[in-house]
């Protein structure tokens, strides 16, 4: 059975924060969507918060530290990702900005993405199509359709129990489901295994008789 590893970038501030709960949404029902057409699933979730200190250090001194270089690491072998930030001053975070900043913009180079942003008033919505959006598109990845923006309101259970969000997150969860269903192009290639002198020698000889 294949397995998809995604990672999830939660740009929140706070604890717990309204950015990591709608990422955790996201992520569970890509979990659920992905189980069900056959995969399995690695989910590592990231919160950038923790690295805030060495993002900074990142610019300053051009080196990540080993946690930093971890989460890199990790996000380059990653099949999909899931990304969300608060909205400030009309436009993702800066500490979310600072940290792409710091990716090589060829690393994510065809992985598959699905993008949440939330925010204190439904006027910034449009964040995820005038500001995520082309950023990743720069990044050359593979966006799903729908992003997913969660306001105040709905934060709340409805009449009958569901979740006002449920729907857009099965939805757009189920997109990212889409994407990542067969080869992946933005997956890393296997490693060549590294033969001694003699026995690549020997197999030239071999193939010139």
């Amino acid at each position: 059975m294949e397995t998809r590893r995604i990672t999830v970038l939660s740009a929140g501030l706070g604890v717990p924060s309204s950015s990591r709960l709608l990422a955790d949404q996201l992520a569970a029902s890509t979990d659920r969507q992905l189980r069900a057409a056959g995969y399995d699933v690695r989910i590592d979730v990231v919160e950038l918060r923790d690295l805030a200190v060495d993002i900074a250090n990142n610019f300053v001194t051009g080196y990540a530290a080993p946690r930093l270089a971890e989460v890199i690491a990790g996000l380059e072998d990653s099949d999909g990702i899931i990304a969300v930030s608060p909205i400030f001053s009309a436009s993702y975070s800066g500490l979310f900005k600072s940290f792409i900043d710091v990716l090589d913009p060829k690393s994510l180079d065809g992985k598959a993405v699905l993008l949440g942003a939330t925010g204190g008033t439904d006027r910034h919505q449009m964040v995820l199509d005038y500001a995520m959006r082309p950023l990743f598109s720069y990044l050359r990845t593979r966006i799903a359709a729908t992003g997913v923006f969660a306001g105040p309101q709905d934060w709340g259970n409805t009449d009958d129990g569901g979740s006002p969000l449920s729907a857009r997150v099965d939805r757009a969860a189920g997109e990212l489901v889409q994407l990542l269903s067969g080869p992946q192009p933005g997956r890393k290639n296997a490693t060549l295994d590294s033969l001694p002198f003699e026995q690549l020698l020997a197999g030239i000889s071999g193939g010139s008789r």
